[in-house]
């Protein structure tokens, strides 16, 4: 049994998880907490005849009970039960104990192969964690998972946790495992798109799904039971236990009779529910649309041979009743055209033009009515295309994407690479909505593609998929995400290959900055406005251990934590342009020859590469290492690789960006100047429009002149900032004045905007090159002026520009709209004539 991606595999075989709980029973005289044998055997035959195919048990079952389940065709959730309702902490003899109690146990059932895998605890309570601290608790699971592992190292091992302790952070666990008790089927399925994405590339099984039927009813059962099993499924989970098998059930050596959880009485009368259950799981795991929409499937490659045999070979295995696969040979030169000939696929053959040009060769030749695209280097989990037709056609998405999950069986550097930062990621604005989808995994609806006018071909390597997605929400599209249309993406393979991919990553984010000023910031990264999720980001040091929300008392039925995101301070470390910062010190150091005092910049400097370095080591020792590195020589070197990826990665990125024109100090879309300074406008009109009207047009124009403007928030004295550059830019506010019958005054008002880093390193540079001159250092003094008051008239020109950019922008507007205007804060009156056209 094994755990690959989102989902669980018996040998090479997927295995969607279809079980029932069973226990806890009374104890029998001999000490066995199961019934008896017999019963056992009739259980285990009912339940194989319903099509469960898995049990999960509260306590470790003796052998004879997993021969039988094996013998039945069931595999068996082991549950190792403890004293987790005390505070179990406090008593150092206790933890070894419990220890101790676990490795017993998984010892004795090591090997089996109706094992499952192992639960190393269930439902914690919130309190008890509460008063350990989280922290500590979590340390402890992952000293019991350990435990497991060491008796049973290729036994799957889990915790099952549950809504009132979400909050714990296990990311050592093979899978994800929850308990949820939720009867309402929208707030289930959003709560299954919430688990998904805390458990990232692992599966999540829900361990305990289920309904009584005592209160609601026999029926009502059997109906809850339905969707609950289509809904989890249909969420992409790797598999689920409903509870319970039977109404039998003892808890803290009592009956309890005030609950009917069963899908059999407790005399193993079958109930409505025990129906429902069968029907379902026959029609799981990705349940039936009255039609399945075609899907063309596009793969793009450029001499990728050393792959593509594997994509095309696992694209020929997908289940899915209707789709096509294209191979869009984009001029390779190896032995690509002849691997090709050997599968039953569409070639086309074209001139090498890029990526965004294949794809869009690729769909336009396409049949389908959905277009999927998949990399020459990764290959389908067989269900990805009925999740991507679900979403498609069940939700009112313009697109779809998943996970891209780097395979078990690769290589060192590959495995560090996925640990790695720049990889291809999704970001995401809700657990089910993106802002962004990676090409390697990406689906689109046809008439999508042709209405955008499909990908832009200046993005020749990568980029295209990100400006496309910016161009589905601009015009009010939505892009839909689902954990369950996986696909595995291998990652470089080799350090060169690496840098060379971040250089190339580096290109394309010149050129999405370029067509997309307004979504970058100042230093020039993606203001994205969702989270970005992978396995490769890099933490931020002293960044808080986030808040958890506890309710009054700790009584929140629902306790989540809630982090924020590193502040600016805290993020420059993670930025490229640390390394433009390591520079400037450099130069400071140099020049401490000609003025000693200068040599401050020594120890600074240190502590800056030291900054990176530990930030790294720190990132490398967070991530678990694969599951095959056992040994500590193999860990090191993993541990030891990814550290260096996590150094050489914003220098890539950094070299490819200022090499294509993203730098700090660049200037979109400014034409002119004039000289800074707070300046008034004036301008009457009699064609009424709302304030914010004028200035959404105001700000739409100068976007599509490429300058980058930023609205104010919900408590800025401001309107519009447009920025400069890095050091300087403008701020505009404006005011309409109602004069009736549709006649309005405006008035705006405009003022250059100094940035932090003027303040940063102009004046500062200043002081020192005066301390220099006075010191009779005058080369240093110089050359440390000279950088001061570059930087000053590079900020008095990015504010010019800027003030130039808004009024050239009103001098249309002026035009547009039949009003005329006049600098000083007086209006020159009515417009003689006045137009009919809105802008």
């Amino acid at each position: 049994m094994t755990a690959r991606g989102k989902f669980l595999h018996l040998g090479a075989e997927k295995l969607y998880v279809k079980g029932v709980t069973y226990g806890t029973f009374a104890a029998r005289e001999c000490g066995s907490s199961f019934p008896e044998p017999g019963r056992v055997v009739r259980d285990f035959e009912a339940m194989a005849a319903a099509g469960i195919n898995a049990i999960r048990t509260y306590t470790a079952p003796a052998t004879w009970l997993l021969d039988e389940a094996l013998h039945h065709g069931l595999l068996v959730l082991v549950g190792l039960p403890w004293e987790q309702h005390v505070a179990f902490l406090e008593d150092r003899a206790r933890r070894a104990a419990i220890r101790r109690g676990v490795r017993e146990r998984v010892r004795g059932l090591a090997g089996h192969p109706a094992v499952l895998g192992y639960a190393v605890g269930n439902e914690i309570p919130a309190p008890v964690v509460r008063w350990h601290g989280r922290q500590r608790v979590e340390a402890f699971l992952e000293s019991l998972f350990d435990d497991a592992k060491a008796e049973d190292p290729a036994g799957l091992v889990t915790y099952v946790n549950f809504p009132t302790t979400e909050y714990l952070k296990l990311p050592f666990l093979d899978f994800l495992s929850f308990n949820v008790y939720l009867e309402s089927r929208e707030r289930l399925e959003a709560y299954l798109a919430r688990l998904q994405n805390a458990a990232g590339d692992r599966p999540l099984v829900m361990a305990e799904l289920g309904l009584d039927s005592l209160r609601n009813g026999h029926e009502t059962q059997a109906r809850v039971l339905d969707w609950q099993i289509r809904s989890t499924f249909g969420a992409g989970c790797a598999g689920m236990f409903v509870f319970a098998w039977t109404d039998e059930w003892h808890r803290g050596g009592h009956e309890v009779e005030d609950w009917d959880f069963g899908l059999t009485t407790r005399e193993r009368a079958p109930k409505p529910a025990l129906t429902s259950v069968e029907e379902a799981y026959a029609d799981v795991p990705v349940p039936g649309l009255p039609r399945w929409p075609r899907i063309s499937v596009v793969v793009c490659t450029h001499n990728g041979a050393r792959t593509l045999e594997e994509t095309l070979r696992c694209l020929g295995r997908l289940d899915y009743p209707d789709y096509e696969v294209l191979v869009v040979n984009d001029g390779s030169t190896d032995d690509t055209r002849a691997l090709i000939a050997r599968h039953d696929v569409r070639s086309i053959e074209t001139a090498n033009r890029g990526l965004s040009s294949a794809r869009n060769t690729g769909w336009r030749e396409a049949a389908g009515e959905i277009i999927a695209y998949i990399d020459d280097d990764a290959y389908p989990d067989p269900q990805w295309l009925r999740y991507v037709a679900r979403v498609l056609v069940e939700e009112d998405v313009a697109a779809v994407g998943g996970p891209n999950v780097p395979p078990v069986d690769d290589p060192l550097v590959a495995q560090s690479v996925a640990r790695a930062p720049g990889g291809p990621t999704h970001v995401l604005l809700s657990d089910r909505e993106a802002e962004h989808i990676p090409g390697c995994n990406m689906a689109f609806r046809r008439r999508v593609l042709e209405e955008l006018g499909g990908f832009d071909p200046r993005f020749r390597s990568a980029g295209d998929d990100v400006d496309l997605c910016w161009r589905i929400l601009d015009v009010g599209g939505k892009i839909g995400f689902h954990p369950g249309a996986m696909v595995w993406h291998h990652r470089r393979g080799s350090i060169r290959t690496y840098w060379k991919q971040q250089v190339g990553y580096g290109k394309a984010e010149a050129l999405l900055e370029n067509k997309w000023p307004d979504r970058y910031n100042s230093l020039g990264h993606v203001a994205w406005n969702g989270r970005v999720y992978g396995d490769g980001l890099t933490r931020a040091l002293l960044r808080g251990a986030g808040r958890v929300y506890q309710g009054t008392f700790g009584t929140a039925p629902f306790q989540s934590l809630y982090e924020r995101r590193p502040g600016t301070l805290l993020s420059l470390p993670l930025m490229p342009e640390w390394y433009l910062l390591i520079a400037v010190l450099l130069g400071l150091v140099a020049l401490a020859p000609l003025w000693s005092p200068l040599v401050f910049a020594l120890p600074v400097l240190v502590a800056v590469v030291g900054v990176a370095v530990i930030q790294a080591v720190a990132t490398s020792l967070t991530v678990r290492p694969p599951s095959g590195y056992v040994g500590t020589v193999e860990r090191l070197r993993f541990r030891s690789l990814t550290a260096l990826l996590h150094l050489i990665q914003p220098a890539a990125r950094l070299w490819g960006r200022v090499k294509h024109g993203l730098t700090p100090w660049r200037r979109r879309g400014l034409k002119g100047w004039i000289f800074p300074r707070r300046r008034s406008l004036a301008i009457w009109t009699e064609r009424w429009k709302s304030r914010g009207g004028w200035l959404g047009w105001l700000g739409k124009r100068l976007r599509k002149a490429k300058v980058a403007t930023v609205a104010g928030g919900a408590f800025d004295p401001w309107d519009l900032d447009v920025r400069g550059g890095l050091f300087g830019g403008a701020r505009l506010v404006m005011v309409n004045e109602e004069h009736g019958e549709g006649k309005q005054y405006l008035r705006f008002r405009i003022w250059p905007r100094l940035r932090h880093g003027f303040f940063l390193l102009t004046l500062p540079g200043l002081v020192l090159a005066a301390l220099a001159l006075l010191n009779g250092a005058v080369v240093a003094g110089m050359v440390l002026g000279g950088g001061a008051m570059g930087l000053g008239l590079l900020t008095l020109s990015e504010c010019g520009s800027a003030e130039a950019a808004v009024l050239r922008m009103l001098g249309r507007l002026e035009y547009r709209a039949g009003i005329r205007a006049k600098s000083g804060g007086r209006a020159t009156g009515p417009a003689e004539v006045t137009s009919r056209e809105d802008p």
